[in-house]
C-alpha cells in the first residue's frame, strides 16, 4: 500500500526484456531516507514492484508479461525520470490517500495548460475508467495522489501546484505522454457493489 505523496525520482539505467517479460534497473541519488531490503515493494511511475538486487544506489526490478502489457513501464527507455514512493509503514502519516501500486489503465496527455504559478493537465482515459472519476475524488497519475478538478465526456484534468511540478516526473509530460492512472480505491469497492445491486462481492458455496 502506498500514499501518492513521491519520495523521490529515478532514472532508468537499463530495461532488459525477455520474451515479453523483463527487468529494470533504476537509479536514485540522492538515496532513499532508510536502507532497503531485497523482497521490498517500491512503486515505481505508480506500479508496484518488488525489489530483486541492490547494486549501491541502484535498484533491479523483475517486471512481468502482464505488468508491461497493462501498464507505461514497456515505453521507459535509458535516462527515463520515474516517480519511486516506498511502501507505507502502519503508524505513518497517510498524506495523499490509499494508492495499491495496481494499474487500472494507461491514460495520454491531450493539454498543459499554464496558469499563473499553477498548471493545469488533462488527460484522456477510457469510458470504463471514466464512471470511477468525480470531481475533488482522488486519482494516482504516475503514482502521484491528485484531486480531480474537471470531469469531461472522455477524460479529466487536475491542477498541479509548483512543487509538486518540480519534484515529480509532471515537469518532464508533453502532450501525448502515456501516463499510468489508478482510481481511487474505495471508489472502486462502492463502484462494485453498486454494481451487483449491494449484494455480497463474495460467492459461497451451499
Amino acid at each position: 500500500m502506498f500514499t501518492g505523496i513521491i519520495e523521490r525520482v529515478g532514472i532508468v539505467d537499463k530495461l532488459e526484456k525477455k520474451s515479453k517479460s523483463g527487468r529494470l534497473t533504476i537509479s536514485v541519488n540522492p538515496s532513499f531516507n532508510r536502507q532497503i531490503e531485497i523482497g521490498e515493494s517500491i512503486a515505481v511511475n505508480g506500479t508496484c514492484l518488488t525489489v530483486a538486487e541492490i547494486n549501491s544506489d541502484r535498484f533491479v526490478f523483475d517486471v512481468l508479461s502482464e505488468t508491461f502489457k497493462c501498464t507505461s513501464l514497456a515505453e521507459l527507455e535509458k535516462g527515463s525520470r520515474v516517480n519511486l514512493e516506498l511502501a507505507l509503514h502502519l503508524g505513518a502519516p497517510l498524506g495523499g490517500h490509499m494508492v495499491s501500486g495496481h494499474i487500472d489503465e494507461t491514460g495520454n496527455v491531450t493539454s498543459i495548460e499554464k496558469i499563473g504559478r499553477d498548471w493545469k493537465f488533462s488527460f484522456s482515459l477510457s469510458s470504463k475508467l471514466l464512471p470511477l472519476i468525480v470531481v475533488k475524488g482522488s486519482i494516482a497519475i504516475d503514482g502521484t495522489s491528485l484531486t480531480v478538478a474537471e470531469v469531461t465526456d472522455d477524460g479529466f484534468s487536475v491542477y498541479i501546484i509548483p512543487r509538486t511540478f518540480s519534484e515529480t516526473i509532471f515537469c518532464d509530460y508533453k502532450v501525448g505522454n502515456q501516463v499510468n492512472l489508478e482510481a481511487d480505491l474505495i471508489g472502486k469497492y462502492v463502484h462494485r457493489i453498486m454494481d451487483l445491486d449491494g449484494k455480497s462481492v463474495y460467492r459461497t458455496e451451499g
